[in-house]
């Protein structure tokens, strides 16, 4: 079987990989399409310490190969976005709609796969860089067959995190003004579903000026760049403060939300700074582990300032895909506009070049 193995500072096309059967509660998916995401990057640069030698991604879709003996919300045949939430549905979290809480979801490493004769684990509970993957019933989401693979294999990630950041736990009113810092992946979506609930003014930062008609096209009312501008300063002049307000103490005017989408300590202050009275950050980009950022507490606690963070999207995937699925086919959402390059597992080292030029909203492996 082929597939993309991380062998502990590189990753390797390989031939030399085998699968197991599905236990009983697992399902074995053969994956079609895979988008290459930052977090898939964030293993071979060390900014997510991983376990090698093992399977990378974790944004796929397929069609559902095998099931488990005690399976029953999938059959063989079924067209599925794969998420990486292996919650385990019985907990508290999981009883409440919050599965990304689930604390099953954490460290739950296993070794579906050999590698030349070795054990290899899997990675994010998905491993979607192969040709067959082995996930728990949970993470196996039927979809239409109306959707094309390249385009639904985004759902499991990208969109998922991004839309979900707006809907599920920021709960954007109409009206609202918001700034998103970081156009990829995550961003456009973030972009798009600020779009869906009406903001007013959507303001996209970014350091790659040429990423400004991807931002629009998404639905961005307003671009800043980053390397030329503050952005702060920029955001502030923008969705200025109200004049019949009070003036002058603890910053007053900007947006009510900003989504940090980079994963930056500097870059998350940014997003803090440019609240107005009442606004939220909310921190969707993963730093290297230990990274801190410093904040103003009076900023914050005198003017009911917020940073949260939010993890997947907070999603609720069996919930939240087949609603964003539902968006697409009504025309409500994009997802064929997110896919800018497709390769086979072969063109991963140009996917994550042409990534790192900012040249891709998303780019997808084809198996």
């Amino acid at each position: 079987m082929r597939g993309i193995v991380y062998t502990g500072g590189d990753a390797v096309v390989t031939d030399k990989l085998e699968i197991a059967d599905p236990g009983p509660k697992e399902v074995k998916v053969k994956i079609v399409a895979a988008g290459v995401c930052h977090s898939d990057l964030s293993v071979l640069n060390g900014t997510i310490p991983w376990k090698e030698p093992s399977v990378l991604g974790h944004e796929g879709a397929g069609i559902v190969e095998a099931v488990g003996s005690a399976v029953s919300s999938v059959k063989p045949g079924d067209h599925v976005v794969v998420a990486t939430l292996a919650s385990c549905g019985m907990c508290r979290a999981c009883n409440t709609g919050h599965p990304t809480l689930c604390i099953k979801t954490l460290g739950n490493v296993s070794t579906p796969f050999t590698y030349d004769g070795e054990p290899a684990s899997n990675f994010a509970a998905a491993s979607v860089f192969a040709e067959y993957t082995i996930i728990s019933e949970v993470q196996a989401v039927k979809i239409s067959k109306d959707v094309p693979f390249t385009s639904a294999s985004l759902i499991g990630c990208g969109v998922l995190t991004g839309i979900g950041s707006v809907l599920n736990r920021a709960s954007v009113n109409p009206g609202e003004t918001a700034a998103v810092f970081g156009v990829g992946g995550i961003g456009l979506n973030v972009i798009q579903a600020l779009r869906v609930q009406a903001a007013s003014r959507i303001i996209a930062v970014d350091t790659m000026a040429q990423k400004e008609e991807l931002a629009r096209q998404f639905g961005a009312t307003h671009f800043v760049d980053a390397s030329k501008a503050d952005a702060v300063q920029e955001i502030r002049k923008i969705v200025p403060h109200n004049p019949s307000s009070m003036a002058g103490a603890l910053g007053p005017g900007g947006v009510t939300w900003s989504f940090e989408c980079v994963g930056h300590p500097a870059v998350l202050r940014s997003a803090v700074d440019c609240l107005d009275w009442g606004g939220n950050a909310i921190a969707i980009g993963v730093p290297p582990r230990g990274a801190e950022v410093s904040i103003d507490i009076n900023n914050l606690a005198y003017v009911d300032r917020g940073l949260l963070g939010c993890r997947y999207g907070s999603s609720r995937p069996h919930h939240d895909i087949p609603l964003m699925v539902e968006m697409y086919l009504d025309g409500k959402i994009m997802l064929d506009e997110l896919v800018t390059e497709t390769r086979p597992l072969e063109g991963f080292r140009e996917i994550i070049e042409d990534m790192e030029a900012g040249k891709l909203a998303r780019g997808v492996l084809t198996l």
